[in-house]
């Protein structure tokens, strides 16, 4: 059967994470990678020095002898919609990191474009596979818990003068507000996924905000604790903050109903911490996949072999999309009137 080719579009931490699990999966192949840095500037491993490489997505798209099914979008936020749609335009399929846009607008313009040119669009979500959020997802779907009462998001990471600040200068992109968006679009987007995909959408959203650390580095909260009702009713709320000392502390989501708790904690949601259901035993789960490592931090776990299965099936006509255009367009919209509740 012949392989899925693959572009791969930003060598940054995440583009070379793609990449990697492109050129691990044998249904797949990477046959070009772009960026706007030079070969040089990059300092590529073997691996992918060996590969095309372009400084410009039009020159990828226009050589007639590079023939791609798809494209991996691993550049900075604002960048994500504008390089869909020229990608969707040349009838590309595409996969986008989250977060989707920085715009529930901009997002609209590339679900019209899919739909165009009869291209399907992949979001990026890579926590919806981590073994602990498939219970969670499986124990509410069935009602096993009851009706669901309370829903507990608590989001503390470290994200200090090492990301935002590399070799003592400002990151070009990285705490900047019209590029970077803010920490619930660039750190915690995962964790409102979530809540949406296994509860539903955010109703009567309060906010609170502050910046706490990094007053001299972002231009935006550091730090923020929003209240919602979820759409059956239950309340819900959501604590995040980047300002934790030297390490990410905690990503967790507790949940509580009629017939039961249950919590899921760890850094990175990967770890069930409790779980106490009536007439119910909880299994024992394989473990969670480590977190994606980067020079100084972490970030989510590092499921994107799952995301790149999946692409494959779909194109295939074996599975549906796991994260479509959709969803990843409603996490930005929720993120848009999270803010703008402070704002107004």
């Amino acid at each position: 059967m012949e392989k899925i080719k693959f572009a791969v579009i930003g060598c940054g931490h995440i583009g070379r994470r793609h990449a990697a699990v492109i050129q691990e999966n044998d249904q797949a192949e990477l046959v070009a990678i772009c960026d706007v840095k030079s070969l040089k500037e990059l300092k590529l491993p073997e691996n992918l020095a060996q590969v095309n490489f372009y400084q410009k997505i039009e020159d990828l798209i226009r050589n007639p002898k590079l023939q791609f099914d798809v494209a991996c979008i691993c550049t900075p936020n604002y960048l994500h919609a504008s390089q869909a749609l020229e990608l969707l335009d040349a009838k590309k399929h595409v996969v986008i990191e989250k977060p989707m846009g920085l715009k529930r607008s901009e997002c609209e313009k590339v679900v019209h474009k899919g739909l165009t040119v009869s291209r399907n669009i992949f979001i990026v979500m890579q926590n919806r596979y981590s073994p602990p959020i498939q219970l969670l997802k499986k124990l509410v779907k069935e009602q096993t818990l009851g009706d669901i009462y309370n829903v507990q998001i608590q989001c503390y990471w470290n994200r200090d003068d090492r990301y935002y600040m590399p070799d003592g200068q400002l990151h070009e992109w990285h705490g900047k507000l019209e590029k970077d968006g803010g920490v619930l679009f660039t750190q915690f987007s995962h964790f409102i996924d979530i809540m949406y995909w296994i509860f539903g959408d955010f109703e009567d959203i309060q906010s609170r905000f502050a910046n706490f650390s990094h007053q001299h580095s972002t231009e935006f909260p550091d730090t923020g604790s929003v209240q919602f009702k979820l759409e059956n009713g239950a309340l819900g709320t959501l604590n995040f903050s980047t300002a934790v000392w030297d390490q990410n502390f905690e990503s967790s989501i507790t949940v509580i109903g009629e017939k039961g708790t249950i919590k899921i904690g760890g850094q990175y949601m990967d770890r069930l911490d409790y779980c106490h259901i009536q007439d119910y035993v909880a299994p024992t789960l394989p473990p969670s996949k480590p977190a994606n490592q980067y020079k100084g931090y972490q970030g989510s776990a590092s499921n994107h072999a799952q995301v790149i299965d999946n692409v494959i099936d779909v194109i295939r006509g074996h599975k549906t999309i796991a994260t479509n255009a959709l969803e990843g367009m409603k996490t930005v919209e929720i993120i848009e009137r999270i803010y703008n509740s402070y704002l107004h």
